[in-house]
């Protein structure tokens, strides 16, 4: 009897000491996930918050909008694939151009609401990231615009202003992906036809845009960064073709990858208000990526 007493005793003893190991091992894990987490969020003082160092679409360059609002609505849906040395990156976006007071003025919603990429070791490092892939799903930033249409005259301009604000609703900031801040751009669209046909099927206009971009950053002297922002190129149409070829870019104040030139080029093809879009988009500084972008466009 005392030696089954001893033997359910020592058996008694040998799960706790089980329990206890495994509970040990648990909070132990727990711990070090969450040492991870903090470790990752101390470096983010670390994170450069420029064009340079994140990814394609935290940094957007203002669009060209050739001094005009168009008057119908637009919804549409883009594919684009963004290549760097050290970075390959897919995404999925979305945009409405919803124009009112028969184009006199009007509001562009945008979002990236998909994206996936890949980095190398060495440009993880070089941006103080910590994965080389998103191991979750994750969205980007929504992107609201507002303009208005304050001079429209063939003889002289046209020319429009707009007002953008971009939300921090993008995610993986860990990665350097988007910037979890907010930022925001105002500037002045203007444009001209050069030469136009008869029929009006034809014409050769050009564009050019002037403005200015401000963005938060993590540093604790300098909350912000400004930048002028700046753009100038030609649109030709023939009958269902527009093709249109540009080179924009923003002047911040830093000098720390904030200076970003995209030399952007643009191919629509429209039949019945139904627009395929091809864009080909070469980052000559700072934001050096290869962009190729394909998208549906319908008109209402």
């Amino acid at each position: 009897m005392y030696f089954c007493g001893l033997k359910k005793k020592i058996l008694i003893m040998k799960y706790f000491f089980r329990i206890l190991l495994v509970s040990f091992i648990f909070v132990f894990s727990n711990l070090s996930g969450q040492a991870e987490n903090d470790s990752w969020r101390d470096k983010t003082e670390y994170l450069i918050y420029s064009p340079r160092y994140f990814g394609p679409n935290a940094f957007p360059i203002p669009e060209m909008r050739d001094g005009l609002v168009s008057e119908r609505y637009e919804v549409e849906i883009r594919g684009e694939y963004h290549h760097y040395t050290g970075d390959k990156t897919w995404d999925v976006v979305g945009r409405a151009l919803l124009p009112f007071f028969r184009g006199r003025a009007g509001m562009e919603i945008s979002w990236c609401f998909k994206e996936k990429y890949k980095l190398t070791p060495e440009t993880r490092d070089e941006r103080f990231a910590v994965d080389v892939e998103s191991p979750i799903k994750y969205n980007g930033d929504i992107i609201i615009g507002s303009f208005f249409q304050v001079l429209r005259s063939k003889k002289w301009v046209d020319i429009v202003i707009s007002a953008n604000i971009k939300t921090a609703s993008g995610g993986r900031l860990c990665d350097a992906r988007f910037t979890d801040a907010a930022s925001y751009w105002f500037d002045a669209n203007i444009g001209r036809n050069l030469w136009e046909s008869t029929d009006n099927k034809s014409s050769i206009r050009m564009q050019a845009l002037v403005g200015f971009y401000c963005w938060t950053t993590n540093d604790l002297v300098h909350r912000q960064n400004d930048a002028i922002a700046y753009g100038a190129g030609l649109t030709g149409k023939h009958r269902g073709f527009t093709f249109s070829t540009n080179i924009a870019g923003f002047y911040g104040y830093e000098n720390n990858g904030d200076r970003p030139i995209h030399w952007r080029n643009n191919l629509r093809y429209e039949i019945k208000k139904n627009i395929i879009s091809f864009r080909y988009t070469h980052g000559m500084k700072d934001n050096l990526y290869d962009s190729f972008s394909l998208g549906y466009i319908r008109c209402f």
